[in-house]
Order: C-alpha cells, then structure tokens, then sequence
C-alpha cells in the first residue's frame, strides 16, 4: 500500500471519529440553542473553560504517539506497553489538576466579566463536567495509542456508536420529561459525562479482548514510576500541551470577553467557534495520519522516507483546507441558519463566518506543521509562535479593537474583531511552521535529495 493510501486511509477513519465527536458539540449547541438564548450563551462560555482546560491536558497524550510509533517503527512493540503504564501516572496528575480548575471557575468568570446571570449556570456545567474529565482523558490515552500503532479503527466505531446515545441523552436531559425536569445546559453537560464513561468502559474491555495488543503486552504489574520516562513525557508533552492550550484559548477566550457584548454576541461567537472546531477536524485528521507515518519511519531509521511523507500531508492537506474555506464563504447563511432560530443571532454569526473561512485556510497549514514538528521533537519553537502571535496579535489585538480602539479607529464593539485579528495571527503563523519545518526536515536531505522546490 502506498504512503498516500495508509495516510489518506488512516485519517479518513480519524476523521469519521473525530466529527462523531465534533457532533456531541454540535448537538449539544443546537440544542441549548432552541432551549433558549441564555441557555446557548451559558453553555458557550461553559464550553469554552472546559474546552481550554480539556484540550490542553489531551495535547499532552497526544504528543506520545510520536513516541510510540518511533516504538513500533523500531518493532519493539513491548516498550509500548510499558510505556503506556507510565502514561497512567501523567494521566493521574492531569486529571487531578483539571477538575481543580473546574470546579473553581469564580476568579475566571470575575476577571473575564461574565455576566451574574449566567454564572450560576455555568458553574454548575463545569462541576459535571470536572466527573466527565478523568474518563475523557483516559479515553483519550487509548486513542493515541490506536492512531500509533496504526490501528484507529476501534476508536471511530466507539464514537461513532456513542453519538446514538449522546443525542437522545442531551434532548432528554435539557429539555427534560418522563420525570425528569429540564436543565437546560446543564444537561448537556450530564449527556457528556453518560457518554465518556459508557466510551472508557468499553475501550477498556477490547484492550482485555482483542489479539492486536497482546504483543504490546499491557496487562503486566505496575511498575514504580519511572522518572527519566516521565521527564522525558513532559519535555515533549507539556510544551505541546501548552500550544495547544495557546492555540485554543486564543479564541474561546474570546467567548470570555465577547459575553459581555450580550446574548446575541455570545451566542454567535459560540456557533462561529462550533463551526471552527468542525472544519479543524479535517487538517487534525490528515495532521496524525502525517505525523504517525513520520514517527515510523524516524524510528525505522528511514529519515528520507519520513521526509517523503511530509510532502504527501501537504498535499493532502492544503487543498482540503482551501476547499472548505471555499465552501464556508459560499454557505455562511445557510449555516447560520442550522442552528438558530434567531434572526438577530443568524445575522450576525453569518459575518463571523467569512472570518471563519479565512481562519480555516491558515489553520489547515499550521496544524500539519506543529504535529510533524512534535515528531522531529520541534515543540519549544511553536509554543513560543503561538504565545506572541495568537495570544498576543490575535485576542490581544482583538480585545483592543472591540473595546479600547486602535489610533484613529474607534472601538468596534463586535465580535467581528476578535476573528479578524486572530485569522491574520494564524496566517503569520502558518508560514513560521512551514520554515520550522523545513528546517527540520533538512538533515534528511544531505545526500543529494532535492529540496522542496521538487513536485
């Protein structure tokens, strides 16, 4: 099978996965979102503190699969197992520290201006959510592993099969009725945590059950933590859980800042920033189908031919996210108007969605970039770019366009901004990646290969 083939087949099962997943959010905003404007606005700025504290804890396992695959690249598969069970202790300590952070959301909510209204809602969403976490992340360790070793069909039949019970669940729990009274987003929040652990406990059962991981040997004795495993866990996984956390934050902080704007903005902003999500999960996709191939072939001791699949995920990746940029200008309405009944709200999220289009282009080149940079051990570089560029340029320039003005230019009290400055840091950033990562590459290349100027 060709390296486009196993990359193209490896991320298109992600993929389906991926936008399982995507649509318990989906759901999840369509249906706060016809229980009513508070509910959707409660449940955006919810959403964006749990998707910050989440995402950024999962950036750290999922900065193991290059490890892993490097692992089976080298067919040394019982280091696998091993390794995964000092993973359970990272994962242990992360778990601990991201409840904390839920379950104590005040000082965030103050300092970002949250409306008083909202604030009770949102506290009470995060405190399910803080029980969800510890199995979302667990989940998340065995999917790393799956995409490492190749293998990440199981994962996308178990979030494809849990998005059956994710949607009746968050209708029920929301709206309520047969005895159960309604939640509002609360109930989302109650769905998810049904869901995550109905996921884990069956993921748990196919790694008893299934003969693909009986060479990596799993079910052995804990063994004591083993420190220089761990500290070189975090050199690779924190930085890369940082950027993620900087790459996420820098717009659904912009939820925090935005909801003082009111309802509508809020609730805007939240579908702009659902329908973001779900156009990212296409470049994530092809970004770990990429990098797992890499990490093979660095680890097999072929740098030419992990080399030779950078160039595939590029072009694989950069059309893909040219065309759904298209198709979002074309549709922006149209989308808008799929998960509001709000006139005011389609409105204004169909301005933000031009903003969203352009946001895509870039972020379908950055997120190639930063994962096979993790492959090449490249992640201090890129935390440093997403803390100047979409930090700084990005919610930074944002805040100060919306609420302070810039020169001569009045303060735009929009979310339209915030979007804006943060698709121009992506772009700047997009093209940094790709020069870091040539430079990575280029070792691989002394021997007379030609450059990228080839093809």
């Amino acid at each position: 099978m060709s390296e486009y083939s196993t990359i193209s087949r490896h991320a298109l099962t992600v993929l389906t996965g991926q936008l399982a997943v995507m649509a318990f959010g989906v759901t999840d905003t369509i249906v706060a979102g016809r229980h009513g404007e508070t509910s959707l606005a409660a449940l955006s700025v919810g959403s964006a503190i749990f998707i910050s504290v989440y995402v950024a804890l999962m950036g750290i396992f999922q900065a193991l699969m290059p490890v892993w695959a490097e692992q089976r690249g080298a067919h040394n598969p019982g280091a696998i197992g091993q390794s995964l069970r000092q993973a359970l202790y990272l994962c242990a300590v992360t778990a601990a520290v991201g409840m904390l952070i839920l379950l104590s959301p005040g000082p965030l909510l103050r300092w970002t201006e949250v409306p008083q209204a909202l604030r009770t809602e949102v506290e009470q969403y995060l405190a399910v959510l803080a029980l969800a976490l510890p199995p979302a992340l667990l989940f998340r360790l065995y999917s790393t592993l799956n995409q490492a070793i190749g293998r990440p069909q199981l994962v996308t039949w178990l979030q494809v099969g849990s998005l059956f019970i994710k949607v009746p669940l968050s209708i029920w729990f929301t709206f309520g009725g047969a005895g159960l009274p309604a939640q509002g987003a609360v109930g989302c929040a109650w769905a998810t945590l049904v869901v995550n652990v109905s996921m884990l406990a069956l993921a748990f059962w196919l790694l008893r059950s299934q003969d693909l991981y009986r060479p990596l040997r799993i079910w052995q004795r804990m063994e004591p933590p083993h420190w220089p495993t761990l500290l070189g866990f975090a050199r690779l996984g924190v930085p890369a859980g940082l950027a993620i956390l900087v790459e996420v934050t820098s717009f659904t902080l912009m939820a925090l800042f935005i909801a003082r704007q009111g309802t509508v903005a809020t609730a805007a902003h939240q579908i702009a920033a659902n329908v973001a999500a779900v156009l990212y999960m296409a470049p994530l996709s092809l970004a770990i189908a990429t990098s797992a191939r890499v990490s093979y072939w660095l680890g097999a001791g072929n740098a030419v031919q992990a080399r030779s699949v950078v160039l595939i995920g590029f072009r694989l990746a950069v059309p893909v996210g040219i065309a759904l940029s298209a198709l979002l200008f074309i549709a922006n309405e149209t989308v808008a108007a799929l998960y509001s009944s709000s006139a005011a709200v389609v409105a204004t999220t169909g301005g933000l969605l031009l903003w969203v289009a352009t946001y895509h282009a870039a972020d379908a080149v950055q997120t190639l970039c930063v994962f096979v940079l993790r492959s090449y051990r490249v992640t201090i570089a890129p935390l440093v770019v997403y803390c100047t560029l979409l930090w700084g340029a990005g919610l930074g320039g944002g805040y100060v366009l919306a609420y302070q003005g810039l020169g001569p230019w009045a303060p735009i009290t929009s979310p339209v901004p915030f979007w804006a400055a943060s698709a121009l840091a992506l772009a700047i950033t997009a093209g940094l990646f790709v020069l870091m990562l040539r430079v990575a590459i280029r070792p691989a290349t002394r021997s007379g290969e030609a450059g990228w100027q080839e093809k």
